[in-house]
């Protein structure tokens, strides 16, 4: 089966680790990319691990998915090392969610046993505490939750080493590459027209974040429902000081963006985001900013020193419950691998090694079956 043919439409890092998963067994593949590979939502993103931080939000089978594919990220990091020659900065410092007001005290401790009654591995912590594995937390923050599995890489670094590792294993890339359209017949899928033509293939995978739905010659009832989600987002430096290990998570109830800081081993930290349903609009805004600065100062006083090194938006893939569209549709050979919303980078092992698992055998695994497309065509 290694001798498939395979046409992967979006190149961030759902695309290139399933294109390297695919590649390394033997496949053909080519990955067409409507811009530069890994720029949009993957180099957006802050690369936080973070499955029991917003383990509230979520349905359990999302929870379980992100919890496995976290338990896959030592053996992930490895082999990627090994296949691209490179680091990712994976990092477990863990994670600290910070309240400073009464109003946050409620809401935390709603997290908190949300937490608990999951099973997960996390610590109620005094605002003395905090500090103590923090010391530049402000000194209103009266409580935390400590996730001491909650773990990060640098995105940017991954999809850097993700590329590497596909074209090492001989996976073509064609970037600057739109797909005009998906080429369907008598309901198989048999290739994608570029501006360069017609290209044959057995598998089409369908992984192109929040353009999936953008993408032509799909029926109109297997449409995946992907919108784009906005994140405005900063970096900072750090300097003498101000030197965060931990990854830091504000909870404000009274205001509309709760911020992370996510520290990086080159001195950057990472302050995000806000999420705005604004289509595919990726200006940056006053308010977005401020939210930013405000939540991150609040929580971390020093920042107001610190000098702003860059300023991005990314737009994140929401499906329509917000959970990841994988695996077979009604037409043959037309595969799903899209709409990881907030959870791309922590879902890229689980999503590689799964599909690529489909494609080679046929076979849809328990893991993913709850996120195929039919859930939306019931």
């Amino acid at each position: 089966m290694g001798n498939k043919n395979i046409s992967i439409i979006g190149g961030g890092v759902i695309g290139l680790g399933i294109g390297w998963q695919l590649a390394k067994a033997g496949a053909s593949v080519t990955i067409y990319e409507r811009d530069r590979a890994g720029r949009a939502a993957s180099w957006a993103a802050a690369g936080m691990l973070a499955p029991f931080a917003e383990a509230h939000t979520e349905e359990q089978e999302l929870l379980n998915l992100g919890c496995e594919s976290l338990s896959l990220y030592p053996q992930w990091v490895e082999e990627l090392a090994t296949d691209a020659g490179m680091s990712i900065g994976y990092r477990v410092e863990g994670t600290l969610i910070v309240g400073l007001e009464a109003d946050d005290t409620d809401q935390l401790r709603h997290l908190y046993e949300a937490q608990q009654h999951l099973g997960l591995e996390v610590h109620w912590l005094s605002g003395r505490e905090a500090r103590e594995i923090e010391p530049a937390l402000s000194p209103r923050v009266t409580m935390a939750i400590h996730c001491a599995t909650d773990y990060q890489v640098d995105n940017r670094l991954m999809v850097a080493a993700l590329q590497r590792a596909y074209q090492a294993c001989g996976g073509v890339l064609h970037e600057n590459c739109p797909i005009q359209k998906i080429v369907i017949e008598n309901g198989v899928a048999i290739g994608v027209q570029t501006q360069n033509g017609f290209h044959e293939t057995d598998v089409v995978v369908l992984s192109a974040g929040c353009w999936s739905a953008q993408i032509d010659g799909l029926p109109d009832a297997i449409m995946p429902p992907v919108r784009p989600v906005k994140g405005q987002m900063l970096a900072l430096q750090m300097e003498e000081g101000i030197d965060i290990k931990a990854v830091i998570r504000t909870v404000r109830a009274r205001y509309p963006t709760s911020v992370y800081l996510v520290p990086r081993s080159d001195g950057r930290l990472i302050v995000g985001a806000t999420s705005e349903e604004m289509g595919f609009d990726t200006r940056l805004t006053v308010g977005g900013m401020f939210e930013l600065l405000r939540g991150a100062w609040e929580a971390v006083p020093g920042v107001y020193e610190l000098p702003v090194l860059e300023t991005w938006a990314g737009l994140r893939p929401g499906s329509r419950d917000n959970a990841p569209i994988l695996g077979k549709t009604p037409i043959e050979n037309l595969i799903y691998a899209t709409g990881h919303y907030r959870n791309g980078i922590l879902l890229t092992p689980i999503t590689a090694y799964e599909i690529t698992t489909l494609i080679l055998s046929g076979e849809t695994s328990e893991t993913i079956a709850p996120f195929q497309l039919d859930r939306f065509l019931r």
